[in-house]
């Protein structure tokens, strides 16, 4: 499942301390989806050696979760929410094809992830520029306002590039849905296939 979401009617659009935040500590995004993503490459022929750290750089900050703005940002897209963080990605810089795997929820919370519905919800955190650029599934994102986004469950391959010359930023809000429930089909056959419950 998937649907776009936005911050904006609920007076959630401010994101300036988030976009303030120290983005010095650079990580690249695939150094755990060279091994747990194995099966979204293999229907591609593997992982290309061409994607390498300097073209895969992320800038994450983790944000503590027990907040007004949270808790309001919870309510307005339906998560309880599990954690949050923001993403710098620099110009030039590109996150593979993937799916959510949502280790850390999997590892602290295992009895809800089988039985509740897991969600993340991609927002955007300034209006979009020439060059960034969002795509999950067949959908690709852009234009974008700020305070808008997308918000998915589990099994949606998706993929993320700057090709501009700014950085792009977005907040990944991952959580249980308030709103959707296990006995849509879609979500019951991923439950069925995941490695997490093999």
């Amino acid at each position: 499942m998937k649907t776009q979401v936005d911050l904006n009617p609920y007076g959630l659009g401010d994101f300036t301390e988030y976009m303030a935040a120290d983005y010095t500590n650079s990580t690249s995004c695939i150094k755990h989806q060279v091994y747990e993503q194995r099966d979204v490459h293999d229907q591609y022929g593997g992982f290309p050696e061409t994607y390498k750290f300097e073209n895969t750089i992320i800038n994450q900050v983790w944000w503590d979760i027990d907040t007004e703005n949270f808790n309001r940002m919870g309510e307005a897209l339906g998560i309880d929410i599990q954690s949050v963080s923001t993403i710098m990605q620099p110009p030039g810089c590109v996150i593979p094809i993937h799916k959510d795997e949502f280790f850390m929820m999997w590892k602290e919370t295992p009895d809800r992830c089988r039985n509740e519905v897991i969600v993340r919800a991609n927002m955007f955190l300034e209006d979009w520029k020439l060059g960034h650029f969002l795509q999950h599934d067949d959908d690709i994102c852009q234009p974008w306002k700020s305070g808008e986004g997308n918000m998915w469950t589990q099994n949606h391959l998706h993929l993320s590039a700057n090709g501009g010359l700014e950085p792009k930023y977005t907040m990944q809000i991952s959580g249980f849905s308030t709103i959707w429930t296990k006995n849509n089909e879609e979500v019951i056959e991923f439950q069925k296939t995941s490695d997490h419950n093999k």
